[in-house]
C-alpha cells in the first residue's frame, strides 16, 4: 500500500499536518518534494529521518493543537542547530490538512511512476516483482504460460498472458524498462528482437536489459546480427543485468541488483 494510500485513509478520519521539503541547499538527506504525514498518533512517509525529523514532527504536532494557524514555513540549518553531519539547509513547510483536502492532496503528491516491462515468471520474475512493488514503479509483468502469475497482486501490477510473447512488445507504455528473463531462450531472442525493432523505429525503450552470460549474449548477438541489427542497436543491449560486483545468483539478490540498476537508468 502507498504512502499516498495510507494517507488517504488516515485522512478520513482524523486531521493531520503535511510536512513538505521545499527547498534544500548543500547536503540534505532528502530531495525538494519529499513528504511527511503527521496525526497526533502516527506518522507516514518521511523527510529524511534523524534530529530534523524529530523536530518536524514535534513542531507538525503542536500546529494540530493550534487550529488558527494553517500553514509555517521553518528552516532547519542541518549542521549547527541540530547536529546533523549532512551540513546544509532544509526549508520544511507544515500545512493542516483533512478530508475535505483528498483531492487536492491527490494532484498534488501523486509520484512519477516509471513504467517496468518485466517478461518472465519464474523465480527471478517473481523476486523481482516483490522488490519492484515498492518502489514508483508501474509493472507490466508479461509471460507466454497460463496460470503462471500468483494472486493478490498489488494494483502497480497488471499481470498480461501473451502467445507469442514477443507481440506484447508493441504495447509497452513508451520510456518502459524492459527485463527479459523467460524460461525459454528461444523466447528471450524473440523478445530482445522485438524491442530492438522498436527501438529502431519508436526509440522509447532507455533500458532493454537480458538474463544471462556473457556467453549466452555472444550467441544471441550473432543470431540478432543475422536478422540484420547494427552492432550500434545491439550495444543498446545490457547482457548480463544487474549493478556489477554481486557474483551471488540467488533470485533475491539478482531482484536487488537488476533493481538498483533499473534506478540508475534516466528517462
Amino acid at each position: 500500500m502507498s504512502d499516498l494510500t495510507l494517507l488517504l485513509q488516515h485522512l478520513a478520519h482524523t486531521p493531520a499536518v503535511l510536512v513538505t521539503v521545499r527547498s534544500t541547499r548543500g547536503s540534505t538527506p532528502r530531495e525538494a518534494g519529499a513528504w511527511m504525514a503527521v496525526f497526533a498518533d502516527t506518522t507516514i512517509a518521511t523527510v529524511g529521518g534523524g534530529r530534523l525529523e524529530w523536530e518536524a514532527i514535534a513542531h507538525a504536532r503542536h500546529l494540530l493543537q493550534e487550529p488558527n494557524v494553517a500553514t509555517d514555513r521553518v528552516r532547519y540549518a542541518l549542521g549547527p542547530s541540530l547536529g546533523q553531519c549532512c551540513g546544509g539547509d532544509v526549508v520544511l513547510q507544515f500545512e493542516c490538512v483533512q478530508a475535505s483536502d483528498a483531492p487536492r492532496l491527490c494532484n498534488a503528491l501523486a509520484e512519477l511512476r516509471t513504467p517496468v516491462a518485466l517478461f518472465g515468471g519464474g523465480h527471478v520474475g517473481r523476486a523481482l516483482v516483490q522488490v519492484l512493488l515498492h518502489l514508483p514503479v508501474d509493472i507490466t509483468w508479461i509471460d507466454s504460460r497460463d496460470e503462471i502469475f500468483p494472486g493478490g497482486l498489488p494494483a502497480n501490477v497488471c499481470c498480461e498472458h501473451s502467445d507469442p510473447v514477443q507481440a506484447a512488445v508493441a504495447d509497452l507504455a513508451p520510456q518502459s524498462r524492459v527485463l527479459i528473463l523467460s524460461f525459454s531462450h528461444a523466447e528471450d531472442l524473440d523478445v530482445v528482437a522485438a524491442c530492438l525493432a522498436r527501438q529502431r523505429t519508436r526509440g522509447d525503450l532507455p533500458y532493454v536489459g537480458l538474463i544471462g552470460s556473457k556467453t549466452k549474449w555472444a550467441s544471441f548477438r550473432q543470431r540478432l546480427e543475422a536478422r540484420g541489427f547494427t552492432e550500434a542497436e545491439l550495444s543498446h543491449v545490457t547482457c548480463p543485468i544487474g549493478v556489477p560486483g554481486i557474483a551471488d545468483k540467488r533470485p533475491e539478490v539478482i531482484a536487488v541488483a537488476v533493481a538498483a540498476q533499473i534506478l540508475q537508468v534516466a528517462g
